[in-house]
């Protein structure tokens, strides 16, 4: 488990959902992303590029938003920073 202190760049390759197109056209996309590093299994990585600053508005635990990223899609990776 990675803590939520390292900041990381990933570009990726992303899966792309068509619809009435025509399919052999198409190929995965090369996305970026910017944010922390919350997991780093063998498999894949988390990274949350939002999250709440302080307490949560609303009673129960805070929220978050990132990415699940296959570590087989993942095509360039660095640290930007960490903090402690």
């Amino acid at each position: 488990m990675a803590e939520e202190t390292t900041l990381v760049y990933i570009k990726y390759r992303d899966h792309v959902l068509y619809h009435r197109t025509q399919p052999e056209k198409l190929k995965p996309q090369v996305r970026e992303c910017v944010g922390w590093l919350v997991y780093a299994g063998e498999d894949y990585i988390t990274i949350c590029w939002d999250k709440d600053a302080g307490p949560p508005t609303l009673k129960g635990e805070g929220s978050k938003s990132g990415l699940v990223v296959l570590r087989s899609d993942i095509l360039e990776m660095k640290r930007i920073a960490s903090a402690k």
